[in-house]
């Protein structure tokens, strides 16, 4: 049985790279980050780093083998200081282990965030442990990205299904499953909040579900996705997929301002459990500077 143990917002939850020994957060500041990701080292923007950082801008260049140059919104370009290839990949093993392939996107996106190894962490850990209610849980991963959550529990025995709007990042995902030696993922291209909903509407239930939404998004159809304008209904959704006596939840949330607190209130309103934690998921780049990365809650019931 799990500890009955409640969390507050000021008890934060940091990354740690045990398991993740390809990533590293050099330094950060000045609206950057400088950041190695296996043999090759990156310079992306980032808003919360709003500090000074500790290396000058031309140590950080003599170091990197590319910068992404911003042209508006999160898009633009990629400026090669050294040479490197389009795409390589990084290994992520706690145990279970799975491969993802990087690459250089038009909007400032390689294909992994780091931060969530803690959370690949839990969904293993908790897949484990339900391992002994149910033979195959049922894992649920929404807003899925290029798979890092729906690799972890399937690594770990899970049944999973990957849920994202956006075709090529479902693709991706695929390859990286195929990278790691993995099979039988369920993929879908869909609306988030549509699928949860038909879901509901089958009677099915998950074991285990991630929720990872943007601030901002659209679906195939062209549905609109506001964080604040949706969180509710998505939870109030999960809420009736989720298995009610064997399951766990995990949500994060990117959103400048965005308060931990506002995902303790949903969790409080709509779940039960018996373990319970929020706070904020960071990376400490190498000079101790701790850059924060989005909210995050995650709960289980035994």
């Amino acid at each position: 049985m799990a500890e009955n143990i409640q969390l507050t917002s000021s008890q934060i939850l940091s990354f740690a790279p045990t398991h993740f020994s390809g990533y590293e957060l050099l330094d950060s500041g000045n609206g950057l980050k400088l950041e190695r990701f296996g043999d090759y080292i990156t310079i992306r923007p980032e808003p919360q780093a709003v500090w000074n950082a500790s290396q000058s801008i031309n140590t950080w260049e003599q170091q990197a083998h590319v910068r992404f140059i911003p042209s508006g919104s999160n898009a633009g370009t990629w400026r090669k200081l050294r040479s490197m290839p389009d795409n390589w990949k990084l290994t992520y093993n706690n145990g279970f282990q799975f491969t993802l392939k990087l690459a250089l996107t038009g909007f400032k996106h390689v294909g992994v965030f780091p931060e969530q190894a803690v959370n690949w962490d839990f969904i293993t850990e908790s897949v484990t442990l339900l391992k002994q209610k149910t033979p195959q849980p049922k894992f649920l991963n929404l807003f899925a990205y290029t798979g890092g959550a729906t690799l972890a529990a399937k690594a770990a025995g899970a049944d999973a299904t990957h849920v994202d709007s956006i075709k090529q990042v479902v693709s991706w995902a695929n390859e990286n499953m195929q990278l790691s030696g993995l099979k039988d993922i369920r993929w879908v291209v869909e609306d988030a909040m549509k699928f949860a909903k038909r879901e509901v509407k089958r009677g099915n239930f998950y074991n285990g579900i991630i929720l990872d939404p943007p601030a901002f998004g659209h679906g195939p159809s062209g549905e609109k996705w506001k964080l604040e304008d949706n969180i509710l209904e998505l939870m109030e959704t999960v809420q009736q997929l989720l298995h009610p006596q064997h399951h766990f939840l995990v949500l994060n949330a990117y959103s400048l301002g965005f308060s931990s607190l506002i995902l303790e209130n949903l969790i409080q309103e709509n779940f039960k459990k018996n373990y319970f934690a929020i706070g904020e998921l960071y990376n400490v780049d190498a000079f101790g500077k701790k850059l924060p990365l989005g909210a995050f809650a995650r709960l289980r019931s035994e």
